[in-house]
């Protein structure tokens, strides 16, 4: 496989084995990245690994709950000890509930935002922290549409997504000196295991369809194919930047 994105070889960090994350860590294996996945269910690491592409890097699971700073960097180190530091990384995990503000308790904001962006910014200041040392690194965390949109039923998760993409930012100011890159994918109604079941009832999916100017909803692998580019030398100039996979939902 002719390898232009020219990745081979280098190691990559990949937060959430679900529909955005494992696609774009099988993304990665393929262009030759020795890539490691942390998430916590050890159930869908095993189904990811053996998935792993025939030919490429090496594909590896690590189960960990990244609740708490101290577990984000002891994930990263184990990362480390496996396919050394990592050159790209990918944070890719996050959960809605779709209720109405008056409807959400305490706990459900403080989950929200702590798996969504607390686990953001403990990891990526962990890996950037390594980068910087380094002097060099690519970073991209996995936004939404709903960082710009004010869909109902999303407060908290659009709070969280719009946070990413601010946070990136900052991140990608300080650390351009250094030769690091951080940018996010904001990607609109995306059909995976995880959406599956909603968009299967209610008629949500021919909903979401007439809401996206393609008319259709992406899958996971367009979305890691951005993700993938973004890591790569071909985008060695680009930082601080939402790049949205949404077939047009945020133009309308």
């Amino acid at each position: 496989m002719a390898r232009w994105l020219n990745l081979e070889g280098k190691g990559a960090l990949v937060i959430g084995a679900g529909g955005l994350g494992g696609a774009s860590a099988r993304s990665l294996a393929r262009q030759g990245m020795a890539t490691v996945v942390v998430d916590r269910d050890a159930a869908a690491l095993e189904r990811l690994v053996g998935d792993s592409p025939a030919e490429g890097g090496e594909l590896l699971g690590v189960v960990a709950d990244i609740s708490t700073p101290e577990a984000c960097r002891d994930a990263v180190a184990e990362a480390v000890a496996m396919v050394g530091e990592p050159r790209a990384f990918v944070h890719a995990v996050g959960r809605n509930d779709r209720r109405p503000v008056l409807e959400l308790g305490d706990d459900d904001w403080q989950s929200i935002l702590t798996l969504n962006l607390s686990t953001a910014w403990w990891l990526g200041q962990e890996v950037g922290r390594r980068m910087v040392a380094a002097g060099e690194g690519r970073m991209v965390f996995v936004s939404s549409v709903s960082a710009l949109l004010a869909h109902a039923h999303h407060a908290p998760y659009a709070a969280t997504k719009g946070g990413i993409n601010q946070m990136m930012r900052v991140m990608a100011r300080e650390w351009a000196p250094h030769g690091i890159t951080v940018n996010a994918v904001g990607p609109g109604y995306v059909e995976t295991d995880l959406t599956r079941a909603y968009l299967d009832r209610d008629g949500h999916r021919e909903e979401l369809e007439s809401l996206v100017p393609a008319r259709r909803l992406g899958v996971p692998a367009e979305v890691a194919d951005a993700v993938t580019f973004l890591l790569s030398d071909r985008a060695a100039f680009i930082t601080g930047q939402c790049l949205y996979v949404d077939g047009g939902r945020t133009l309308v």
